[in-house]
């Protein structure tokens, strides 16, 4: 299980401020999915959280072969949050033999959070 929370404004500003840092972070899918709300860092922020969190539950932390902007959050067709690997991350990820990833968000207008639990 991994948890992490993270300032909203935290978010903003590294958005704002680092060229590229949104898009080393976020997918394309995600980077379109947060430009389309009214409070789009709480929903960066949320994403944010939840690949943290989800490192933390992997237990290796950020590990090589992975990229954070493969770590997708997305949702299913009813609104439940879920994670999807992309690209090399979901190679090296495979390689460990995980099953079940549950991910859990919140976020309200200064903080988000997000709670990751795999399964083997």
């Amino acid at each position: 299980m991994g948890f992490d929370m993270i300032e909203t404004e935290r978010v903003a500003g590294k958005i704002a401020k680092k060229s590229g840092f949104r898009e080393m972070v976020f997918s394309a899918n995600e980077i379109q999915y947060c430009e389309t709300k009214t409070n789009k860092f709480e929903h960066y922020a949320a994403r944010f959280a939840a690949k943290e969190a989800f490192f933390k539950a992997m237990g290796t932390g950020w590990k090589n072969g992975t990229a954070f902007n493969e770590v997708e959050v997305t949702h299913d067709e009813f609104g439940k949050p879920e994670i999807i690997l992309l690209g090399e991350t979901r190679k090296t990820i495979n390689e460990m033999a995980i099953g079940k990833i549950s991910v859990s968000l919140s976020h309200l207008k200064n903080i988000a959070a997000a709670v990751v639990i795999i399964e083997k």
